[in-house]
């Protein structure tokens, strides 16, 4: 069955316009006949597991939303229009998983207008199979042409920019354009913002095109008052972490620095410098700072200037490091002095060039604890 229906979902997708005109074909007449004339009960779980390549765990949550199900007749047809569009199992599986209710579409009267809309903007059938899976509920629930038309161009056409910005958030999609979108891409614009650009800059930036336009106004004044000016490039960034957090939760980051040993001054450099640190928690915080003054002995006010310490793995890159040069000073192989912040931010690769490849004859199983200590096996 599975197969007959995505034969007809093939030759309904990729017929061309001038020889299928969407107003003179009827999607009932494509889609009615592929329905099982006797279909059977099934157990949701195991089907969402055998046919839509989810795990157990996924399939187990995702059955509570399709408890309703009798039959397989409709999600097979689904799955079946999912496929004929050329999208792989992996795709539909994570679709599925974050949409489950998605199974339980009309392919007539929903998803096959979707498309067809998709297509009238121009879009190939590779683009419409990678877009589909991006943006999730949005395709099911919402007007997708006028959506999709209206983000390309503001991305100035960019496809490969809607997809960037659709896995960071999907909602832009079915936010209503006129009396939020509009308003906050204007206001965002007014504080210097490239708007392509910032919609991809980081897992937050794209959240606040669909904030309420008061709310994102009142962020921009808070992050003023940390006295970072609207322009500068820093502004965006700081702008894209309190607008997601209260008042009250910056404040309480902001105690937390000077509870574990920065002044006020600098807590507000840290949170100048490297705004994303007030999303970390405050458990990361307090053990990085405790490594960082302890352990390597460092001082606040280093800290401060340099913030990223904060931010930076303690198991997978700050102990295994420290580990190693105090080894290579213990023997003797490291006689200069060298700037902690140096060693702890350079790229993986050139630490390794610098400090680990040059020595590992010299110390048997360096390397190999050092590699271990990276990957959290020690």
């Amino acid at each position: 069955m599975i197969h007959h229906l995505r034969a007809r979902a093939l030759s309904f997708l990729f017929q061309t316009p001038s020889h299928l005109p969407s107003s003179r074909i009827s999607p009932h007449r494509l889609f009615s006949t592929a329905a099982p004339a006797s279909p059977k009960l099934f157990a949701v779980e195991d089907y969402l597991v055998a046919s839509c390549g989810l795990t157990r765990a996924q399939a187990l949550k995702a059955s509570r939303n399709l408890s309703h199900l009798k039959s397989t007749s409709k999600p097979d047809a689904v799955l079946a229009f999912l496929s004929g569009l050329g999208i792989p199992l992996s795709d539909i599986a994570t679709l599925v998983a974050s949409d489950p209710r998605f199974l339980c579409a009309s392919v007539e009267k929903n998803l096959a207008p979707r498309v067809a809309e998709l297509r009238d903007l121009g879009l190939s059938g590779p683009q419409i199979a990678r877009l589909i899976p991006l943006a999730l509920i949005s395709f099911r629930i919402s007007a997708l042409g006028g959506a999709v038309s209206f983000w390309l161009s503001v991305f100035n056409g960019s496809f490969e920019t809607l997809l960037r910005a659709l896995r960071l958030n999907s909602s832009i999609l079915r936010a209503n354009i006129n009396e939020v979108i509009m308003p906050n891409l204007t206001f965002l614009q007014q504080c210097g913002i490239n708007i392509s650009e910032f919609a991809v800059m980081n897992m937050y930036s794209s959240r606040l095109f669909v904030l309420k336009p008061k709310s994102l106004r009142e962020a921009a004044e808070r992050v003023e008052e940390l006295g970072i000016n609207r322009g500068s490039r820093m502004f965006r960034r700081a702008l894209a972490v309190l607008a997601l957090m209260s008042r009250e939760d910056v404040s309480m980051k902001m105690g937390l620095l000077q509870k574990i040993g920065f002044s006020q001054d600098d807590a507000l450099i840290i949170v100048r410098k490297a705004p994303l640190l007030l999303r970390l928690s405050d458990e990361k915080i307090r053990r990085a700072m405790h490594f960082l003054t302890k352990d390597v002995g460092l001082e606040a006010p280093y800290i401060a200037q340099r913030p990223a310490l904060l931010g930076y793995s303690l198991e997978r890159r700050l102990l295994p490091r420290h580990r190693l040069l105090k080894v290579l000073k213990e023997k003797g192989l490291l006689n200069v002095e060298l700037d902690y912040y140096a060693t702890a931010s350079i790229a993986e690769k050139i630490f390794i060039q610098k400090f680990v490849l040059p020595y590992k004859d010299h110390v048997p199983g360096l390397a190999d604890e050092y590699a271990s200590r990276c990957s959290g096996n020690l």
